[in-house]
């Protein structure tokens, strides 16, 4: 690590300190098999799971945009920054393609990852006011509120990319404010979940078999809501698992104002890790609900037909 002050401006840390030497060619090439197979990973889970939503109908509209927008952002780390990173280190140190791969790289990853974190936290929203709202659900969250939102969190990701290129400092302090602002965010509303579900469970134990059909009605509502929130948790769990380091070296930078070498160890674990959470959703999204699971087994089914009947 080195202190900023040491440096000046950006451009200075951009030249000086982004492609200098710190990996040694093993650890790259070990790094280049971990990434690579999780860039195909994410690119065709992910393109699974949005051709199976467009089938899907079992789904609500509004829920149905935030898993596609959350499945367009890891496809797009799978598709564009894992590439770009990998381009990153293949490039020789302090060459004008290193420059330019890890530009590119951290844009499109702050853009993306920085979409998918304000996703998830929507999903958790969208799952407490299912519950809050209840029949009144469906005229508060509609389609056209969602995609206001969706706009809303892409034009935030883009500003946090701008801003790295005047200010590496101010991006990184408001980046670490919403991992912080999310994370509370989430963790409110899945706590405030669960308090609810375990009220509502003793109001219905305390009622008997009273109303017998319509409680019947409610619990299997109330199953597959759980199944949804389930769902959520997990998504919302892995996505800090793989986030979290990441994020704590990105404070310790901010705070005592260090600044991490982008070809040291730590570095490079961190930001794998990080991009690996979008090759784990779509497993998530197939262990967890079976509606998408069921579609993308009519998918893969259809090509294989196409391509039977192409041979």
């Amino acid at each position: 690590m080195a202190n900023l002050t040491e440096y000046g401006n950006y451009s200075m840390i951009y030249r000086e300190y982004y492609c200098s030497p710190g990996l040694g060619k093993a650890m790259k090439i070990s790094i280049l098999i971990f990434t690579i197979p999780i860039s195909i990973m994410a690119f065709f889970g992910n393109a699974l799971i949005i051709l199976a939503l467009r089938k899907l109908s079992s789904l609500h509209s509004p829920s149905k945009i935030l898993i596609s927008c959350l499945a367009c952002t890891d496809l797009g780390v799978g598709l564009i920054s894992n590439p770009l990173l990998n381009g990153f280190y293949l490039s020789p140190e302090h060459s004008k393609s290193c420059h330019y791969f890890w530009a590119l790289s951290y844009t499109a990853t702050t853009i993306l990852c920085g979409a998918s974190l304000s996703t998830t936290t929507a999903i958790s929203v969208d799952r407490l006011l299912a519950l809050l709202l209840g029949l009144r659900y469906r005229q508060v969250v509609t389609v056209r509120r969602v995609m206001a939102l969706v706009v809303t969190i892409w034009l935030s990701s883009i500003l946090i990319a701008a801003v790295v290129y005047y200010s590496y400092l101010i991006a990184l302090g408001m980046a670490s404010a919403g991992l912080v602002l999310c994370i509370v965010i989430s963790t409110f509303c899945y706590t405030k979940i669960y308090h609810m579900l375990c009220l509502s469970r003793a109001q219905v134990q305390d009622q008997g078999n009273q109303g017998q059909r319509n409680g019947e009605g409610s619990q299997l509502n109330k199953a597959r809501y759980k199944k949804t929130v389930s769902t959520a948790v997990w998504i919302q769990m892995t996505l800090l698992a793989c986030y979290l380091p990441f994020g704590l070296v990105g404070a310790v930078m901010a705070i005592f104002r260090l600044y991490v070498q982008s070809q040291s160890l730590i570095y490079a674990v961190t930001l794998s890790l990080l991009m690996s959470n979008s090759t784990i959703n779509p497993l998530l999204y197939c262990w967890k609900i079976r509606d998408i699971r069921q579609a993308v087994r009519g998918t893969i089914r259809q090509f294989r037909c196409i391509f039977s009947e192409e041979a």
